[in-house]
């Protein structure tokens, strides 16, 4: 009777937490549908404004350029908007937010309307993430595995091999980057088909997906807001802001997201670089999907055991060794864009930029995600999240603005091609040498640190 009583207990206890969480497997899941509907769309806008409205490259890029400023830029606010608001009402307002930008841009028919769709599209994104990573941050902190229903269940036969077990919770921001890797892979896949019946189709389509997303959150997310446990509150770095916007007054995570911001801008350069050295290879841009299908088959197969090496590395190890990572792929092809490229493999160069750029992000992204925590310290993550992606974004628009006239001089084998894969080999390396002195130097529950206690899971 006593047994059975604590069983009653344990599964009462687990269903009131199961009320205010959301379940791992729904936020994977988000992940995933919320990629297929925007890489669906999103990567089709610029064909669409060219060859349906005639509309020229400065145009086309002021589009571009606002959308993805208004999401980067703007994701600080949706963060601290997902602190007050709650993750729930955030997500479910991202969505919806979105689905006006994308009927907006099926109703355009000149700049003007474009530009504002696509400006609407980026905020829905801005609201969506942040909260989005809040809520995997607190999941992960909870040690729950993506493969539970419980959080005192124990790994069983039943569970599929290769699943994280208790005490290994860092494989979910890893999981969470897969998935999102799957949408990119299957979302393009999808809005190609689409275009064949026009772009309207696209966009209705990726309309109905946010739609499904919005209604997904409504029904299955918790209305009240989770929490990451108040001992974390208590941690030994001394007094700590407190506030909505507390992220802006602490100078090491404001560090902290500056230097991680060099990951994003060594990401951004396969949109923005590699197209230019593809031109001086001789490789065509023709090759430009070959190079993102390998980019993406390198994620899903290697994200999560690396992510897994890493947590047991430790962070002090896994972020020094992913900028490092990048910084060899630019260094790389900064020696070869002196000489002609491999007749026989005109594509080396820009494989090896691609391998070292994607081994890195798949060393840093997990940890940086998972430190967050360490750094709110208890606090309402939302507001971290938007920090670091904001600064990621602010150095995505000073670093190419820098590398543009650059780029410019590398489009043919020359001393003066090296010039901007010299600039970001150094500026990778700077992150890899300085970023740990702005990391927690005693995490509450050892993020990225080798002696992690079960009781305190973090992804990394």
């Amino acid at each position: 009777m006593i047994r059975e009583g604590r069983k009653a207990g344990s599964k009462f206890t687990s269903r009131r937490k199961q009320s205010v969480e959301a379940a791992p497997q729904l936020l994977l899941v988000s992940q995933l549908i919320f990629n297929i509907g925007f890489y669906s769309v999103v990567p089709f806008l610029a064909v669409a404004m060219r060859n349906d409205f005639g509309l020229g490259a400065m145009a086309i890029g002021v589009v571009l350029g606002a959308r993805t400023f208004a999401q980067q830029g703007l994701f600080l606010f949706g963060g601290a908007l997902a602190d007050h608001w709650g993750a729930r009402q955030s997500m479910i307002t991202g969505c919806l937010v979105r689905i006006s930008g994308f009927l907006l841009l099926a109703w355009a028919a000149d700049f003007p309307m474009f530009l504002f769709g696509a400006v609407v599209t980026g905020i829905g994104g801005a609201l969506f993430s942040p909260a989005m990573q809040s809520l995997v941050a607190i999941a992960a902190e909870r040690g729950r595995g993506p493969h539970r229903d419980e959080p005192e269940q124990l790994a069983h036969e039943d569970t599929p091999p290769g699943a994280p077990e208790k005490g290994q919770g860092s494989t979910l921001f890893a999981l969470l980057v897969v998935c999102g890797e799957v949408g990119t892979v299957v979302g393009p896949l999808l809005g190609s088909l689409l275009l064949n019946t026009g772009f309207d189709t696209s966009l209705l389509t990726g309309s109905g997906v946010f739609a499904l997303m919005a209604v997904l959150f409504w029904l299955f997310l918790p209305k009240t807001q989770p929490r990451v446990r108040k001992a974390q509150a208590s941690m030994p770095h001394g007094p700590r802001p407190s506030g909505l916007w507390s992220c802006l007054k602490e100078r090491k995570f404001i560090g902290f997201a500056a230097f991680h911001s060099v990951n994003l801008l060594a990401a951004n350069q396969l949109y923005f670089g590699l197209p230019v050295e593809l031109e001086r290879s001789g490789a065509g841009v023709h090759a430009l999907a070959v190079i993102f299908a390998y980019a993406s088959v390198l994620t899903i197969s290697l994200q999560w055991p690396i992510a897994r090496l890493m947590r047991h590395a430790g962070h002090n190890v896994a972020l020094p060794l992913g900028f490092s990572l990048q910084s060899l792929g630019f260094a790389s092809l900064a020696a070869m864009a002196v000489f002609p490229a491999p007749s026989a493999l005109p594509v080396l160069p820009a494989i090896l930029l691609v391998t070292g750029l994607a081994l890195g992000n798949m060393c840093v992204l997990p940890v940086a995600m998972g430190l967050v925590l360490d750094f709110s310290a208890g606090r309402p993550t939302g507001a971290y999240y938007g920090l670091l992606a904001s600064a990621g974004g602010l150095a995505v628009v000073v670093g190419n603005a820098a590398l543009a006239p650059l780029y410019e001089l590398a489009s043919a084998p020359s001393l003066t091609a090296a010039a901007p894969w010299v600039l970001l080999t150094v500026v990778a390396a700077i992150s890899a040498a300085f970023i740990r002195l702005f990391t927690p130097k005693s995490p509450a529950h050892g993020v990225g640190s080798k002696n992690t206690p079960d009781r305190g899971q973090r992804v990394q």
